[in-house]
């Protein structure tokens, strides 16, 4: 089994300390004392480099001892050089309800000669919507002026529907400029509409989670770009009718990965925002055409849940991803071209698949709704399979995808010996396990089992 590299370790752990960090921010409830976190790997330590910041979520290194520094929140792009924060090099109006705000950063691979600076950020609208189930705006403006000057809101409401924002920007040596918009995802999460009639979920509550948001440039020097599913619950979730067949996804419709349904992905984009034509579904998203199709043409994987860490190995070039889980399996996967994640269908080891679904209809809905542990009504925890088998059956295929490769025989396929998961928290118990089974929807890596946002 390929295991990740220590700086990927190290990477990856920042990112779920960063997560943990935002959990407690944003939760309501009360929270006990926090020591921070514990390091097991007797090569890494923990110390504190720079203090007074607001909820940081993520960093690039312009050099050593200086950086700049993310505060979702705040929507401030702090820049750090000796341990102190010397200058404030942009500051966006950010809706940072929940999950959203200013969420990821990732120099370009040839900077500083090309000055790019990209960032994954929730920009928010001027007022809340006239009707709570349909945005007002469909994106917010290109106009620099127009992405600040305003408070930072609070309002899980104002937001426009493609509110989370793919942006390049120019460094110039002591401030960023805006230069593109690259892409934008959907945000808004308002579902509990009288349309379309007949799905059961007018008691779900608006959300602005599972957002997403890390970004990387890989070896290859393409941008890698992860967005969260958004409670979404269509082809990219592994349910590619819907979550209540024949009835639209939502009330802006899918369930097919239009702009409006575009989550729970790992995008492959060039550094100009074009698509990469050796992407593994870019013939695939030809075939349809439209804009479902070339948002398919985009992809790198699908059918991840949410994330707030990815990473690639400097000694092998992989890309790793960590996805934090409902209430079983948060994961930690090595990334394949193609890669299903499972989502919602399977979380953690598909041998365990029993599990998954105990836990997940035991433990407390989420926000105290009947049916909601999966976090979405109408999709609830009593539709994951009872097997095996019977879960790898339901993972929607796209063409391209090895797993549509005749001559991999992805449900029987047995990994190399030695592979194991780890699994821990919501059963009151640690225990190692070791695969015999097939796991076709990603290379193998560790799973863990934790509650989750």
């Amino acid at each position: 089994m390929q295991r990740p590299s220590r700086m990927i370790r190290a990477a990856l752990l920042a990112g779920t300390v960063f997560a943990a960090a935002l959990v407690a921010a944003a939760s309501t409830a009360p929270v006990g004392a926090q020591t921070g976190p514990t390091v097991v790997d007797p090569s890494l330590g923990v110390r504190t480099v720079v203090s007074g910041l607001v909820t940081p979520s993520t960093m690039a290194f312009l050099g050593p001892n200086d950086f700049l520094v993310l505060e979702k929140n705040t929507g401030r792009v702090q820049r750090v050089v000796g341990g102190a924060v010397e200058s404030t090099v942009l500051d966006l109006s950010v809706n940072n309800a929940s999950e959203r705000g200013l969420l990821g950063i990732a120099l370009h691979p040839r900077f500083p000669a090309n000055p790019g600076v990209y960032l994954y950020w929730t920009c928010r609208t001027i007022a809340a919507p006239a009707d709570p189930f349909r945005p007002d705006e469909q994106a917010c403006s290109d106009d620099p002026g127009a992405m600040v000057g305003q408070p930072d809101t609070d309002d899980i409401l104002r937001v426009p529907l493609l509110g989370n924002r793919v942006d390049r920007f120019v460094w110039t040596g002591s401030t960023l400029v805006f230069d593109r918009n690259l892409k934008k995802l959907r945000a808004f999460q308002s579902d509990g509409a009288p349309d379309p009639p007949g799905q059961g979920d007018v008691a779900q509550p608006p959300r602005g989670n599972h957002d997403g948001g890390p970004i990387a440039f890989g070896p290859d020097g393409k941008l890698y770009v992860a967005t969260g599913d958004l409670g979404r619950r269509g082809q990219m979730q592994n349910l590619p009718n819907g979550p209540t067949p024949p009835t639209a996804d939502d009330q802006f419709g899918g369930p097919q990965p239009d702009n409006a349904h575009l989550s729970g992905v790992i995008l492959r984009l060039n550094d100009d925002g074009t698509t990469p034509t050796d992407n593994p579904f870019f013939a695939a998203g030809a075939a349809m055409g439209g804009e479902t199709g070339a948002n398919v043409q985009r992809l790198y994987a699908y059918g991840l849940r949410n994330t707030f860490g990815i990473a690639f190995d400097p000694v092998s070039g992989s890309l790793w991803d960590q996805q934090n889980a409902d209430d079983a399996f948060d994961e930690l996967n090595r990334v394949e071209r193609g890669m299903n994640g499972g989502w919602v269908q399977i979380m953690g080891p598909v041998e365990r698949i029993a599990q998954f679904k105990q836990i997940e209809m035991t433990l407390p809905p989420s926000g105290g709704l009947p049916g909601a542990q999966l976090q979405q009504i109408r999709w609830p925890p009593s539709n994951i399979a009872d097997t095996p088998g019977e879960a790898l059956s339901r993972l929607f295929v796209l063409p391209g995808s090895h797993y549509s490769d005749p001559e991999f025989s992805w449900k029987f396929a047995v990994p190399p010996a030695g592979i194991g998961f780890l699994s821990s928290g919501a059963l009151g118990r640690s225990t190692a396990t070791t695969s015999s089974r097939a796991q076709p929807r990603r290379t193998p890596s560790a799973a863990t089992c934790s509650a989750s946002t």
